[in-house]
């Protein structure tokens, strides 16, 4: 549905188009649930169909739970104990920036590249730029 553009301004300037989703999944052996959701976009319903639309959702959601698994699984995000101010916002960052240096590097296996990392800290040094070359007079 078109966002009136009085309402545009509250809290999406560039709102045009308000979506509701429903979503259903059942996972093999288990209930089925639903869910609904919302999306706002700043396309209008002439510059694309909503199979488009659709599409650009489903895109967006395979990126977004593909770097939160990855942030869950292998930092234990689900576990975080961080909840106050901006501290949640920081450590999801901290987490794709050490993922995406990762990726660039290319690392396919987050979780054994972080583990050989934590289990040898000097393998990180190269990551950041840094080389490790110790000076044996130990000045």
């Amino acid at each position: 549905m078109a966002v009136a553009q009085e309402l545009g301004g509250i809290s999406f300037p560039h709102a045009t188009l308000a979506i509701r989703l429903h979503r259903r999944r059942q996972e093999t052996g288990k209930k089925e649930t639903r869910r609904t959701d919302y999306a706002v976009t700043s396309l209008d319903a002439h510059q694309a169909t909503p199979a488009q639309i659709a599409a650009f959702i489903r895109d967006e959601w395979g990126i977004e739970n593909g770097s939160h698994h990855i942030r869950d699984a292998t930092f234990g995000e689900g576990a975080s104990t961080v909840h106050t101010g901006t501290a949640p916002r920081a450590m999801a960052t901290f987490g794709n920036l050490a993922i995406g240096a990762l990726k660039i590097l290319g690392a396919t296996n987050i979780a054994k590249t972080t583990r050989a990392i934590r289990e040898e800290p000097k393998r990180a040094l190269p990551i950041l730029g840094i080389s490790h070359q110790p000076d044996p007079q130990g000045t």
